[in-house]
């Protein structure tokens, strides 16, 4: 066992617990750190599949959580923007793609810190825009997550409701995302012999985030791991 598959393995392992406990996270942890191990591409189409895998696996005992309107229209937004973001990756060298991982870490940190959540979104407008936004970044930095989680946190859920909802975004979100990645030629060797590297530690960390659902203070977990995304977010800025 090598250094280099220790780091990965221990890197998605944190990510697919964090994804488990919280109902996302994963492409924000996993992606501050595996571009330091392997190419941003590989990173990014990796952690793609695996968000796939694990948000259908979640989303089957909440299925009958899920607000379907809403999820429809960030569906039709996501599968707009998605185009967009894929042909970013493709296009992007790669100390442009770590720099955009950082600053999208960072704005995601600093949306959390400073509370920048608004009490309401009312009307489908927001969740199409929503959607837009996360098929566009999604599609280019594998981190679609921050304007869903922004536009779930001002509907008036319940956490099942919104871990459910999120879910099943994230699958038809990731699975667009996915089939553009297929249609571009990024689906390449190195990607699929990482999925099969890392994918025990994955499911494994996944399926103990989600027993420890409903037993973990997540106000103070979730400072925890936007604590780590601010150092990481910043190294990747900066490293490029």
């Amino acid at each position: 066992m090598s250094a280099q598959w220790a780091l990965g393995a221990l890197i998605v392992a944190v990510a697919s617990f964090v994804h488990g406990l919280a109902g996302f996270g994963i492409g924000l942890v996993s992606l501050a750190f595996l571009p330091l191990i392997m190419s941003p591409v590989t990173a990014i189409v990796l952690m793609t599949i695996y968000t796939v895998g694990f948000s259908l696996g979640m989303l089957v005992p909440l299925r009958r959580e899920v607000e379907r309107q809403a999820l429809a229209l960030l569906a039709l937004g996501t599968v707009a923007g998605t185009p967009v973001g894929v042909w970013v990756l493709a296009a992007l060298p790669a100390q442009v793609l770590t720099r955009l991982i950082g600053l999208t870490l960072i704005v995601t940190v600093l949306l959390e810190w400073r509370g920048v959540y608004p009490e309401r979104l009312p009307g489908r407008g927001w969740a199409l825009g929503a959607g837009v936004a996360a098929g566009i970044a999604g599609g280019a930095v594998g981190t679609p997550g921050p304007p869903v989680i922004l536009y779930t946190a001002a509907q008036p859920w319940s956490p099942r409701r919104t871990k459910a909802t999120l879910q099943a975004f994230f699958l038809a979100n990731q699975s667009a995302i996915l089939l553009g990645y297929w249609r571009t030629g990024l689906l390449t060797r190195d990607v699929w012999q990482a999925t099969v590297v890392f994918a025990v530690p994955g499911a494994l960390a996944l399926v103990a985030g989600i027993a420890l659902f409903n037993r973990v203070d997540q106000a103070r977990f979730r400072r925890i791991v936007f604590a780590v995304l601010a150092v990481s977010g910043a190294v990747l800025l900066v490293r490029g």
